[in-house]
């Protein structure tokens, strides 16, 4: 670690649970973020302050006039530009040291695979059901954790899957139906600091996982109601009948994924 280096991550080097050696890691280490929007935005501009060294950062939307309500990565001078260009300029600005890789494209299949699999931890960011059962899929099967966060009107939710443990529960033992994948801040609504909210909650877990530092919420369902800003904690379960994670299962887990942000 360099001089400058030393100077940038000092306050949170002085933190007892991190010190040189858990710097060193989190500059060694590699995030893939699904989703540059509401959630992505804080994911990302707080993963790459804190040095987390390689962001592999994943969307292929463009930016609109109508995300910059919330998605604070990008400007109004970036509407018309792909959210992966845009955030690396905001990115870089913020720490020109950290590795970025865009993927502009779909996730799916064996691609979905490989970079989670190459990927020390993954965090979904994304707004639609098929992307969040999809990155559960691959992150199971390639035993990678995973951040997951949502954020629709006024309330959120945000958990950790570890699937390097004996027994974990994953997002379909959570949500065993689709869900109604209609439901979306373009046509709910959002409030802006609400995602700003879970997002930061997901870059924290994501670091306290890197590190194995203190308590995630892992096997825990962490809720928020911005109305009257009561939080609350639900124990998550496996489910024995789980089609995707249960031994029983027997099923190849499904892997299409469409990677569109909040």
């Amino acid at each position: 670690m360099n001089d400058d280096q030393l100077r940038r991550y000092s306050p949170q080097i002085l933190l007892p649970d991190i010190d040189l050696d858990g710097q060193e890691r989190l500059l060694q280490s590699k995030a893939l973020i699904v989703g540059l929007g509401g959630l992505g935005s804080p994911v990302a501009m707080y993963l790459a302050a804190s040095g987390v060294g390689t962001l592999v950062l994943c969307d292929y939307d463009e930016v609109d006039l109508s995300n910059l309500q919330r998605q604070i990565l990008h400007q109004t001078r970036d509407i018309g530009r792909s959210k992966t260009e845009s955030a690396v300029e905001t990115l870089h600005g913020l720490n020109p040291d950290v590795q970025l890789i865009t993927l502009a494209a779909k996730l799916e299949g064996e691609y979905l695979l490989a970079e989670t699999r190459a990927a020390d931890i993954v965090i979904d960011a994304s707004d639609n059901y098929p992307t969040r059962y999809a990155l559960n899929a691959a992150c199971l099967a390639t035993q990678t954790p995973l951040i997951s966060g949502s954020a629709i009107r006024m309330a959120g939710q945000v958990t950790t899957f570890r699937f390097d443990t004996a027994i974990s529960p994953c997002y379909h033992c959570l949500y065993p139906d689709q869900g109604d994948n209609r439901e979306n801040c373009a046509d709910a609504g959002v409030l802006a600091p609400l995602v700003g909210i879970i997002g930061s909650i997901q870059a924290a877990e994501t670091i306290k996982v890197l590190l194995n530092l203190g308590q995630t919420l892992h096997g825990r369902l962490l809720q928020v109601n911005a109305r009257t800003m009561e939080w609350r904690t639900t124990i998550l379960k496996s489910d024995p009948d789980c089609p995707i994670c249960s031994p029983r299962s027997g099923q190849t887990p499904p892997l299409e994924s469409r990677t569109l942000s909040r």
